[in-house]
């Protein structure tokens, strides 16, 4: 019979990006909830005060200075939760580039700002979950959880290139779905809303941000633990018959 619990004790999650912003929050989330985060971060001052936080609060994690763009990287950073842990349950994809962008049309769009973006943020994901793979497999099973975003369906003017490399990670997260399934692995991306953190974000003001809560059919601001409890259950044995869907978390500002 399947496992139905949500309960994520004891299992190691690897995020990415896990340093500040969302991903922070999704560190100190899985901490309190018993789960042992690994912070993959390539700002590792910042990884490190967030593994400081969870041990200082008698949680364990792992913080490794990583560029997930880097394979050699990701790959030692994988080798290294290995030889702490002995296995990596959950990787969350969530590092991306996006505060930093500003808001500008397609066609102004500097094409090395381009390939940045499409580099970290689809070509990141894909070399990390080329990295966790094998362990996965050889474990008999894991979650893989990508962070797309709800600008997609919405088709967000812009921000074609976000926009444009979160839409190729759906895609991604369908194929993953279909490759790994024999495996056990599941596959699974979340779309989130417009979130606070306390990242500055150069593309967003107040009129923006009252114009997307306006469109919102839950019309606050969301925040980041808005979409906690949806990675807890997509890391949970609770979701391991749910693979290759795609999961709106904004609000109700966008319609799957």
């Amino acid at each position: 019979m399947a496992e139905t619990t949500n309960s994520v004790e004891g299992r190691v999650v690897m995020i990415t990006g896990g340093g500040q912003g969302i991903g922070r929050a999704y560190a100190l989330s899985f901490a309190d909830a018993g789960a042992i985060p690994v912070i993959v971060e390539i700002d590792g001052a910042k990884g490190d005060a967030v593994a400081a936080e969870i041990e200082a609060a008698g949680g364990q994690a792992l913080s490794i200075r990583t560029d997930v763009t880097d394979p050699a990287a990701v790959k030692a950073a994988v080798a290294a939760t290995l030889d702490r842990f002995g296995r990596i349950d959950v990787l969350i994809n969530n590092a991306a580039i996006f505060v930093t962008l500003g808001r500008q049309p397609f066609w102004e769009i500097d094409l090395e700002e381009w390939r940045a973006v499409m580099d970290v943020n689809i070509t990141g994901c894909f070399i990390c979950a080329v990295a966790v793979a094998g362990p996965m497999r050889a474990a008999g099973g894991g979650r893989i959880i990508n962070i797309s975003s709800s600008t997609v369906p919405q088709g967000i003017p812009g921000f074609t290139h976000y926009v444009t490399s979160k839409s190729a990670l759906i895609g991604m997260t369908r194929c993953m779905a279909r490759e790994l399934g024999d495996a056990n692995i599941t596959v699974n991306a979340v779309l989130p809303g417009m979130i606070e953190t306390e990242v500055e974000n150069a593309g967003r003001n107040d009129a923006g941000r009252a114009a997307v809560i306006g469109h919102q059919s839950l019309q606050r601001q969301q925040e980041p633990m808005d979409m906690v409890g949806t990675l807890l259950f997509l890391a949970s044995p609770a979701a391991g018959f749910m693979t290759g869907q795609s999961l709106c978390v904004d609000g109700g500002a966008a319609f799957i």
